[in-house]
């Protein structure tokens, strides 16, 4: 039961993601969450790559769906367990590379407290 309802996190983060619905987005996150990527260390490198909760998210992807409003991604790959969701993905955006990426969201109590991002 858990490792389904954790799918259905991962499920409403795409649904959320790709429609650009930031609040939706930040919603799935608790007040406190973490958040690290390779993109923002370089986009914001005195974040050294981490960003620690709602506001620092919602800056974020405000960012992220300002500068690239084409920003989707295609999910590949969803791997549950009972407090973590590992996603493969393709991230696209108009006039530039495809690019596969894999995050892993930690969930605790049905609410995203961690999530990390990989790729090259």
């Amino acid at each position: 039961m858990v490792v389904q309802k954790n799918l259905s996190i991962a499920h409403a983060w795409f649904e959320a993601f790709n429609s650009h619905n930031l609040e939706k987005l930040i919603s799935l996150y608790d007040k406190e969450a973490e958040h690290f990527s390779p993109k923002l260390k370089l986009r914001f490198p005195e974040t050294n790559g981490l960003v620690i909760g709602k506001d620092a998210l919602r800056k974020w992807w405000k960012d992220s769906f300002e500068r690239l409003p084409s920003l989707k991604y295609k999910v590949t790959s969803l791997t549950a367990n009972s407090d973590r969701v590992f996603m493969e993905y393709i991230r696209l955006v108009e006039n530039e590379e495809s690019m596969l990426v894999a995050e892993v969201l930690e969930i605790k109590e049905g609410i995203i407290v961690a999530s990390r991002v990989y790729h090259g």
